[in-house]
């Protein structure tokens, strides 16, 4: 099970010489970030654990790694989301699909006559977790402590690579959703090699959201990434066909990149890489092609468009 030392390609975007650390290529059941984010619990016993409990989206990411880890553990996953569609209920595919192969316990809260109205992590915390005690807890998209344990595996492996490659200095550039990964590796830089900085931008909420994640995680704000202007903001999950343009358009440097954090990130890059000057930008894919599979039925039900 390949779950670190990924490589890295060099492609041309846009007329600009673009580093891709390949995390897409680790274990397809732990896809770049969350190969990264759950290094930890791979890595450790938890004595007296029986059941994993999180939280999210019906086709996370998160969802299809935390039940392959549950599965590897002999414990059982609960994974909590706000409502499961109609369509995907009837046709199960992506990240859903192969979560519920792998045993998951998906819970509906919009089915539960017990929710009285709360948002899933108050749910959880109120209801799931004080009758759990034996249940180990990891909030949406592994945004927690013990994720600082793989990130900084894979900054380590980063300094090692720009050291072979004899740079003097190095820009990291990632999409964020929680900020985890961007964090963990800007206090690992800034701690290990100063001479790398990490940029990202706000995918899930805007920069106000990622900023409020960062401070949750770490309160040293000298440690915290720098975030990129989006220019306009996009909700996230929509379908917007520049989206699927510049997804397309990466696809001709024989790189498949996913469809929900990638297209914002390269277009984010796209607008801020004249103020990189001479600097090497490596842009760090995190995996999620699995959900890929439910993506590209969407856009191709709202704008007729083929793979």
């Amino acid at each position: 099970m390949k779950l670190a030392q990924t490589p890295v390609d060099k492609i041309c975007f846009e007329q600009h010489q673009i580093f891709v650390k390949r995390d897409d290529l680790l274990h397809p059941e732990f896809s770049g970030n969350k190969a990264r984010k759950f290094a930890y619990f791979l890595a450790n016993d938890f004595p007296g654990i029986t059941k994993l409990v999180g939280y999210g989206s019906p086709q996370a990411n998160s969802l299809y790694s935390m039940s392959a880890l549950a599965k590897l553990k002999g414990w059982q996953l609960d994974f909590y989301v706000d409502h499961i569609a109609g369509y995907l209920r009837a046709n199960p595919l992506g990240n859903y699909q192969a979560a519920l192969v792998n045993g998951a316990n998906i819970i509906d809260l919009s089915l539960r006559a017990d929710r009285s109205k709360r948002d899933t992590l108050s749910y959880i915390e109120q209801s799931v977790m004080p009758v759990g005690p034996k249940a180990l807890f990891v909030p949406e998209g592994g945004r927690c402590h013990y994720a600082e344990y793989g990130v900084r595996q894979l900054a380590c492996e980063i300094i090692d690579w720009k050291q072979q490659q004899e740079l003097s200095e190095l820009v990291v550039f990632l999409p964020s959703g929680t900020g985890t990964t961007a964090l963990y590796l800007s206090k690992s830089f800034k701690q290990l090699d100063a001479s790398i900085r990490v940029c990202c931008c706000a995918v899930v909420g805007g920069e106000d959201y990622l900023k409020q994640q960062f401070t949750q995680l770490e309160t040293d704000v000298s440690l915290h990434p720098q975030i990129l202007d989006t220019h306009k903001r996009y909700h996230f999950g929509k379908l917007y066909p520049e989206f699927y343009q510049i997804w397309q358009q990466l696809k001709d440097t024989g790189i498949e990149f996913e469809l929900l954090y990638d297209p914002l990130g390269w277009m984010v890059l796209s607008q801020h890489l004249a103020e990189f000057g001479s600097q090497q930008v490596l842009y760090l894919h995190q995996g999620g092609l699995l959900g890929n599979q439910s993506m590209l039925p969407r856009y191709q039900r709202k704008y007729g468009v083929s793979n």
